[in-house]
């Protein structure tokens, strides 16, 4: 099933006008991801500033629960603001997610920093993290909270065509007896591709 999604994402990305596109793999995980660069769509709204996107992590369980559970993948529905700070190669993001699992949904809220190194005899480099947070309020079900972050740092090896490298970390915490529940923890590497 989740094959033929992401078979679905990745024609749906040649089709739209999608802003970037991301393919990351470990020995066991797959997640891909997609934003929309909404400035593309509509003249009101300045390019390169806000984004739509989704994400679906099918991540096994060798890198998350300890406790005898069988992870289920991941969806996420994500939008995100995002400003350059003048001429520093930093950009800094605020960004709502929606997320959902099988027994598990919550809206974070989340910031979100890009960091551009300034290296120009060299190929581009870009330093990425993200941290998100929900708290009870902000989840439904059984879900207690869930809190997330990320590490990545990004290698433009070909025009508009970048390698990366990162970790990433993410807890669905629940009400029941399932408790502080680590759905994945791993290092990762992919492809991300800017149209």
């Amino acid at each position: 099933m989740l094959k033929k999604l992401a078979l679905i994402a990745i024609f749906a990305v040649s089709a739209f006008a999608m802003h970037s596109a991301e393919v990351n793999i470990n020995d066991t995980d797959l997640e891909i991801s997609a934003k929309a660069d909404l400035g593309q769509f509509n003249y009101n709204i300045e390019p390169n500033t806000t984004f739509l996107g989704f994400r679906i992590v099918d991540a096994d369980d060798s890198h998350g629960p300890k406790n005898g559970y069988k992870n289920d993948p991941y969806y996420e529905v994500n939008f995100l603001m995002r400003q350059a700070l003048s001429s520093s190669g930093l950009s800094v993001g605020m960004g709502v997610k929606f997320n959902y699992t099988t027994d598990f949904s919550s809206v974070p809220l989340g910031l979100e920093a890009t960091y551009k190194i300034p290296a120009d005899a060299f190929v581009p480099m870009f330093i990425n993290g993200s941290l998100y947070y929900g708290p009870r309020v902000l989840s439904f079900g059984t879900a207690d909270r869930y809190y997330e972050y990320r590490l990545s740092y990004d290698i433009q090896l070909i025009n508009n065509g970048e390698v990366t490298i990162g970790y990433r970390s993410m807890h669905t915490n629940y009400t029941d007896v399932r408790g502080d529940y680590t759905y994945n923890q791993a290092f990762y590497f992919g492809f991300k591709f800017l149209f």
